[in-house]
């Protein structure tokens, strides 16, 4: 399983992914955020799904990246989403009749020359996409359950980038303790609005689990600072 988050913000981006990769009872580490910055615009790519398909529509692109200039994020969406379609096309009936289904989801978030602001999509396997924008100010692919309420309470557009990427890690963090499929290393992207330029950090478990021990001690306190008041009546009758 996968674990990948974007998060659009009036700041910029944040893109977070875990690099855990399960093949029956082997696992192995591999990067699942593409960054190509290129002619004043960057943009970053990460994926859910069947890597087999993933590696190939990536690769694809590229080729594409090195011919074609896209003005805008929606037009390298676009782009991207023509490559998974023709990867469908050259592979689904084989990897269907061995039993897996054609299966990719993808995030892509950047800025372009030509757009007045940062932007997220979702890519479906059709290469179909939706814009994200207000109201809806993050995405996850992949392992989504456990994730979503912390960012649900905290994360909002007025928020800042520091917020976002302390909430993106506290939500990876609950994803992980909740399932054995989601791990460290954990890769994050983080795009400032109008820099046209993406940072790239890796984390290792070493470098964050105190942060993840706080967050449990944080948890522990909070609840038992919670009014009571309200259980007093079903409580007197035990």
């Amino acid at each position: 399983m996968t674990y990948c988050l974007g998060i659009k913000v009036k700041e910029g981006l944040v893109a977070l992914a875990d690099t855990r990769i399960t093949s029956g009872i082997d696992t192995t580490v591999k990067k699942k955020i593409t960054v190509a910055q290129k002619d004043g615009g960057s943009l970053f790519i990460m994926t859910s799904g069947l890597r087999s398909i993933r590696d190939k529509a990536i690769i694809y692109f590229n080729e594409q990246l090195e011919k074609e200039h896209y003005n805008k994020l929606y037009q390298a969406v676009n782009a991207f989403g023509a490559q998974v379609k023709r990867v469908a096309e050259e592979d689904r009936a084989t990897l269907e009749r061995a039993g897996f289904k054609f299966d990719l989801n993808t995030i892509i978030g950047g800025q372009l020359a030509g757009d007045e602001e940062h932007k997220l999509f979702l890519l479906y396997p059709e290469g179909n996409w939706v814009e994200l924008g207000h109201g809806a100010p993050y995405i996850i692919i992949g392992n989504a359950g456990h994730g979503k309420p912390i960012l649900n309470r905290i994360i909002d557009e007025n928020s800042s980038l520091r917020l976002g990427l302390k909430t993106g890690f506290l939500s990876f963090d609950s994803t992980r303790v909740s399932s054995n499929n989601v791990d460290f290393p954990i890769d994050v992207a983080l795009y400032k609005k109008d820099s046209f330029r993406m940072v790239e950090k890796r984390y290792e478990k070493k470098d964050l689990e105190y942060i993840s021990a706080q967050w449990a001690e944080e948890l522990k306190t909070a609840l038992e600072n919670i009014a009571e008041r309200w259980m007093d009546d079903v409580f007197e009758e035990l």
